[in-house]
């Protein structure tokens, strides 16, 4: 497992560089951040000076070299917007960003473990047609839209939530005061990725529940909780630990919307302001941080791999 773990790191190097590449080639084809900043009372010997500031009067290459060196050292660069650090822009966002992705993460596996494996031991039945017919609607409905109605429904009509910011201005920040701001974000995050959970589990166990191992169990008088839980749902976690792996890297493109119309002040909300404004050190930074995020979370898979099923090997 640790020569397995090492081989996989020393691959990730040549494929985050391979990132770094395509990401600043593709950020230089997207236009010229100087565009932002031209106007009537910018002169062009102001822009050329900005110009040799920020390095964009080297060629490409050396752009990318000046850049690669500089997040070597952990430097990200500065927004050109704000003049802040590119560093410390996410260090401050991606807390609320882990917190709003992690509630969301464990609340769809509350829902979709009991009513996936509800569904697939009563198939066909009433249960079993009613929850798949709800997850369908969940992986359906686009989570902008959702994200509305729940901010009309709570907010406008109920007025038992609030619908923007992680916090209420003006009062002292407190653990009830954030769940309340998390619960709509969390609800429309969790619908999607619980819909998806449901139709996965149910599958998975629908497959496992015809193993003989699992008729010779219920034969030996094993309690039905046992035969279905331990021995049933274990061997079924393979599928779900691999969607589950899939949903940490689909939440990040997610949470960029649903951080953007709550406004709650996590890295999607801050990469939706740099994409507006072209501010192209934030961006490059937010890739990198994904592609690293994605990275970790396909090793942290296989090695769950080996901790569920220990018959797996790995070279």
């Amino acid at each position: 497992m640790y020569k397995y773990i090492i081989k996989r790191i020393l691959i990730a190097i040549p494929v985050i560089i391979g990132i770094t590449i395509i990401d600043f080639i593709i950020m230089n084809l997207a236009g010229n951040p100087l565009e932002m900043i031209q106007g009537a009372r910018v002169s062009q010997e102001a822009l050329e000076v900005k110009r040799v500031v920020l390095g964009l009067d080297k060629p490409i290459y050396i752009q990318y070299v000046i850049w690669l060196k500089e997040l070597l050292r952990g430097n990200l660069g500065y927004s050109i917007r704000s003049y802040q650090s590119v560093s410390q822009m996410i260090r401050s966002s991606i807390g609320p960003t882990l917190l709003l992705m992690g509630a969301s993460l464990v609340v769809s596996l509350i829902i979709a473990v009991p009513a996936g494996i509800y569904s697939a031991v009563h198939q066909y039945s009433k249960g079993d047609y009613t929850i798949v017919t709800l997850s369908f609607l969940g992986t359906s409905i686009p989570g902008f839209f959702l994200a509305l109605i729940f901010i009309y429904i709570f907010t406008v009509k109920l007025n038992w939530l609030p619908s923007s910011g992680m916090s209420t201005l003006g009062t002292e920040t407190s653990i009830v005061d954030i769940i309340k701001h998390m619960v709509m974000p969390v609800m429309v995050l969790s619908a999607s990725l619980a819909g998806t959970n449901i139709r996965y589990i149910r599958s998975a166990m629908l497959e496992i529940l015809q193993k003989d191992y699992l008729r010779t169990a219920r034969a030996k008088g094993i309690g039905r909780f046992r035969v279905i839980y331990k021995h049933g749902f274990r061997n079924a976690l393979i599928s779900v630990v691999t969607v589950i792996g899939m949903h940490i890297t689909l939440l990040f493109g997610s949470t960029i919307i649903i951080e953007q119309v709550f406004s709650w002040p996590g890295l999607g909300l801050m990469t939706m302001n740099a994409i507006i404004n072209r501010d192209y050190p934030v961006i490059m930074g937010v890739c990198l941080i994904t592609a690293i995020v994605v990275l970790l979370t396909n090793l942290i898979t296989d090695i769950l791999y080996a901790w569920i099923d220990p018959t797996i090997q790995f070279k």
